[in-house]
């Protein structure tokens, strides 16, 4: 594999998940600062505080391990749908409509990330 490409790789990859990890924690900050206003479940509460908590920690915690940064933006995820659609099924039709783009971006990112791997025997030029 050609290590400045595979390099390259690695950084959009990392700054990606970070650049995503601070979408998530805006997104539940905002939702947590808002419980004051609204009535906020207790366990979306609990919920929503330990991912909070995680994405802050995440560049500590992860700041090496894919697999961990992976695992807390899909637990961050997580804390902010399935309450979401448990409460409220009919959201569930929008967002699996909204998951068509998203597997779409999530085989393009697994493919490019695949790229180099392929011809590793092979000389490129």
């Amino acid at each position: 594999m050609n290590t400045v490409a595979g390099r390259g790789w690695d950084k959009v990859e990392f700054w990606t998940s970070y650049f995503l990890l601070a979408v998530l924690g805006s997104v539940i900050l905002a939702r947590l600062g808002f419980a004051s206003v609204w009535t906020l479940p207790t366990l979306d509460l609990v919920l929503g505080s330990i991912a909070l908590l995680l994405i802050c920690a995440s560049p500590w915690i992860a700041r090496r391990g894919r697999a961990l940064r992976i695992f807390i933006v899909a637990y961050a995820t997580a804390t902010q749908l399935v309450p979401m659609c448990v409460r409220h099924p009919a959201v569930l039709l929008p967002l699996l409509g909204a998951l068509i783009p998203v597997v779409i971006m999530i085989w393009a990112l697994f493919t490019l990330s695949r790229k180099g791997r392929a011809g590793q025997g092979r000389r490129q030029t």
